[in-house]
């Protein structure tokens, strides 16, 4: 057993900020923090990614449609996907789970 703990993090005045808290062979997972009114500025990535809101409120906008979210709501984004979070009028934390591991690459 592993106990992760994720909370709100942004260093600076940086708009928004991830951090990797667990990698595994097939997963990785990370916090991404956006600030209210701070901009999402992600690229699709090569991987299938599952966001789980922890606190705040934003709006997801992909290519497939677009959603309000709060705490408790969870969103897949499928590989390769546009996907931006806008409208953040809370600061916004998300449990982000990248399978396979996130590569940062687009």
């Amino acid at each position: 057993m592993r106990l992760i703990e994720h909370a709100f993090s942004i260093p600076g005045d940086a708009p928004n900020h991830y951090v990797e808290t667990l990698r595994t062979p097939d997963m990785s997972l990370g916090t991404y923090s956006i600030r209210a009114g701070g901009e999402d500025d992600q690229s699709p990535h090569r991987e299938d990614e599952i966001y789980v809101v922890t606190a705040g409120r934003a709006r997801i906008v992909t290519s497939d449609g677009e959603a309000d979210l709060g705490p408790g709501s969870v969103v897949f984004v499928p590989a390769h996907e546009e996907h931006r979070f806008t409208d953040v009028s809370e600061d916004l934390t998300l449990l982000v789970v990248f399978a396979p591991p996130y590569s940062g690459a687009s």
